[in-house]
Order: C-alpha cells, then structure tokens, then sequence
C-alpha cells in the first residue's frame, strides 16, 4: 500500500533516509535533524512530500519528491529526490508502486516530466529504472553547491 506521510511519520522517514544513507555509503554527509524535516515537509511552507510503502503495516519505504518547472515544456515536472525500499522488503513491487504512485501524480497535476538521479554505480536500480522505460540522460552532467562554496558564492557580488 502506498500513502501521502504525516507529521507523525517524520521519525520513521528519518530512519529511512538515515538507512539510504547507509545504503550509499554517505552517512558522514547526513546531518539530517528531525525538526527541520517536520518544518520543511509539513510547515507553513513545505519543500516537498513524501509518499509511504508499507507492506503488513510496517513502513517498508519511501520516496521524497517535488515539482520543478520546464521552461521549455512549460510545464511543472516532478522531481523524485529519493526513493528507498528497505533491503529486506525488496523484490516486492514496493519501488514499482512508489514509482507508479508518483508517475499518477505527476500527470494527475499536469506535469511534462518525471525525474530524477542515481548513482552511478547502483546498477541495480539502472537496470530496474530502464526495465519500465526509463531513459538515461547522458548529455546532462548534475553540478551542485554546498557548504563553504555556496556560502562563499552567494556573498559573491
């Protein structure tokens, strides 16, 4: 079953983002406090939404995701920023229903795209992505600014 999150989930969705991280091998970047994620998914102005697998009524996955914009298409798009199935509760369809969930939604709301990264190499969600008709972008390459750079950036005059 998947279903929108509540405030009353932001301890489990910490878990899991603190599990992706694991997953990645990433948990020295996470500084993840449980508070800001409460303010930023369900405050006066939420960043994003979340979406709950949960299999036996356990929560068994989750995917975080917003809406960006494409001037060409003129068109909202939604952005999947993470999504991450419980290793235990893989092979279950939960990634798939988290996926098509988020495919519903974005052309319930009207959206022209559906996106979002992987590492490179996590083999195994590129091949399941491709295995439903995803297409890499390859002529893309993803830059980012974070900490002292886009601190030092945005002083910059």
């Amino acid at each position: 079953m998947i279903r929108s999150a509540t405030p009353s989930d932001v301890p489990v969705i910490s878990r899991l983002i603190r599990a992706l991280a694991e997953y990645e091998k990433l948990t020295h970047v996470v500084t993840l406090r449980e508070e800001e994620l409460r303010e930023h998914l369900f405050g006066d102005r939420p960043y994003a939404e979340v979406v709950l697998a949960e299999e036996a009524g356990q929560v068994v996955g989750f995917a975080l995701f917003f809406h960006n914009y494409s001037t060409f298409l003129s068109k909202p798009g939604l952005y999947l920023e993470d999504l991450f199935v419980l290793p235990e509760h893989r092979g279950r369809g939960h990634g798939k229903a988290l996926l098509s969930h988020l495919a519903k939604l974005a052309v319930e709301r009207g959206c022209g795209r559906f996106e979002w990264s992987v590492l490179d190499w996590n083999t195994p969600a590129i091949e399941f992505y491709e295995s439903f008709g995803a297409e890499m972008q390859r002529e893309w390459k993803l830059f980012r600014l974070t900490g002292e750079a886009l601190q030092r950036f945005a002083r910059a005059v």
